[in-house]
């Protein structure tokens, strides 16, 4: 009995990488491995509610037969038997995708995403579809249609959004790993809040096709980034290489100067600023190191929030509305007094922010001069530099408060998105590593950001932090239930 236990709880702390040998191996099978991250759901997600529609059936199914497969010698691909799990906002044949909207409940999919479809041509098999706020449109995940996703390391805190539930999974040992996307933190606020790796590729590396709600606007689409969520960083290299248009280039680490972020005057505890101060100490004496603020740096979170709210986000508000009038003002409003809208005030709030901050046609103008300047420019200046930056200013506070920082209409925004807009904004691929923990006993995440062409420098980086820090460790069972 005793031995069965160990076995369940060393499979569930296996990244998909050593998962993937042991089944090529037959020392565990992917049926074996399948059942315990199915039985680890069933115990956790009542109280985390991070797992919003699963297939266990059908993986089991998938699973048996991956076993019959290795026996017969037929078996093939890098993911071979292994359990994952996904954003519900990328599709699934067969699952439906809502974006968390109760006027979407039923929409079933009739074909793959294509990182999905990636994924599984290297024999990966698909657990479930994990929480998002509403049109991912929000960093709290929380939506009228499954309700609110809770931290598993402390339920009463937030994971973050958009792709907290994916988050939250891979902290609880829901499956060996998974896929987020990114266009405004959506992967690393939850892989900083929830002590996971995360990895937002840079614009155009990774298709997004199969992606609710589609991004149609260019401006927009260079912020986006569909990548992994992972327990280790070269789990992280690992899915990027499966599911980007093509693999990362080699480089060498030694070639790169590593610039941590000096103190900017945004907000930042003492916790997470004793930790960048630990790194930066660290990182220098193996690498050449300096404290510096990059170019376009103080600009990025108003550019952010500029291009996010193109054209008053209306797009956002015809899907969230359907085919009813778009009224968010209105729906804010009765959710405030009766909650009964059908739409969270999350969503109705964000609309009406974008409505505040829509560009004028000739401010759009010159952000796309910012814009072509600044590649130019950070195109040169990142060659062979990696970029450690802070996630957010602390680690993961109780449910509400990230969205009151971000969405006042004081415009804090531009206080507490900066070191998060960055990557966003200039399109660059930033890999979130778990580096410590707060006076909560919450993880502390940092970034590593340089610019596309160089994340095997950022992967190389992150597992070199992995070693000197940590990295993650799973959210015991027990300890969610003690909650």
């Amino acid at each position: 009995m005793e031995k069965a236990v160990e076995a369940k709880l060393q499979v569930l702390d296996l990244d998909a990488t050593e998962l993937a040998r042991r089944i090529s191996r037959q020392d565990v099978s992917s049926r074996e491995a399948t059942e315990q991250y199915i039985q680890q759901l069933k115990i956790v997600n009542p109280l985390v509610n991070c797992l919003v529609e699963d297939r266990f059936e059908q993986a089991r199914k998938e699973a048996a037969e991956a076993d019959r497969q290795l026996a017969a010698g037929k078996a093939s691909g890098k993911l071979f038997g292994v359990p994952m799990s996904m954003k519900e906002a990328l599709g699934v044949s067969g699952m439906q995708t809502t974006g968390g909207l109760l006027r979407r409940k039923g929409f079933v999919q009739h074909d793959d995403a294509e990182v999905v479809r990636k994924l599984r041509a290297e024999g990966a098999i698909l657990l479930g579809k994990t929480n998002t706020p509403e049109l991912c449109f929000c960093q709290e995940t929380d939506n009228k249609l499954y309700g609110r996703t809770n931290n598993p390391r402390d339920l009463t805190r937030t994971v973050g959004g958009s792709s907290g539930g994916e988050a939250a999974l891979i902290a609880a040992g829901g499956a060996a790993a998974g896929i987020g996307s990114d266009i405004g933190g959506s992967i690393r606020f939850p892989s900083h809040f929830n002590g996971v790796v995360g990895f937002k590729p840079g614009r155009g590396q990774v298709s997004a096709a199969g992606s609710y709600p589609s991004v149609d606007h260019e401006l927009q689409r260079r912020m986006l980034g569909i990548g992994p969520i992972t327990k280790t960083v070269r789990d992280a290299r690992l899915l990027y290489n499966i599911i980007a248009e093509k693999p990362a280039e080699e480089k060498s680490l030694d070639d790169f100067i590593i610039d941590v972020l000096s103190d900017t005057g945004y907000p930042l505890s003492g916790d997470t600023a004793g930790l960048l101060e630990c790194i930066y100490k660290t990182v220098s004496k193996d690498f050449q190191t300096a404290h510096a603020v990059p170019p376009f740096f103080r600009q990025s979170a108003l550019l952010w929030q500029e291009i996010m709210s193109i054209e008053g986000a209306k797009g956002a508000g015809q899907e969230a509305f359907g085919e009813q009038p778009i009224r968010p003002h209105l729906a804010y409003i009765t959710e405030r007094i009766t909650g009964k809208a059908d739409i969270h005030r999350y969503l109705s709030w964000a609309l009406i922010g974008a409505a505040l901050f829509k560009p004028s046609e000739k401010r759009l103008s010159e952000i796309r001069e910012s814009l072509k300047r600044g590649d130019d420019e950070l195109d040169h200046y990142l060659k062979g530099r990696v970029l450690i930056f802070p996630v957010y200013h602390t680690g993961a506070p109780k449910h509400g408060v990230v969205y009151k920082e971000i969405f006042s209409i004081r415009k804090t925004f531009q206080s507490y998105m900066p070191f998060i807009a960055y990557a966003n904004t200039w399109g660059l691929p930033s890999l979130t590593v778990p580096v410590g923990r707060d006076e909560n006993h919450m993880p502390i995440g940092v970034q590593l950001i340089s610019r596309n062409g160089n994340e095997e420098a950022l992967f190389q980086l992150g597992e070199w932090l992995e070693e000197q820090f940590g990295g993650y460790e799973r959210a015991k069972t027990e300890e969610i239930a003690g909650h």
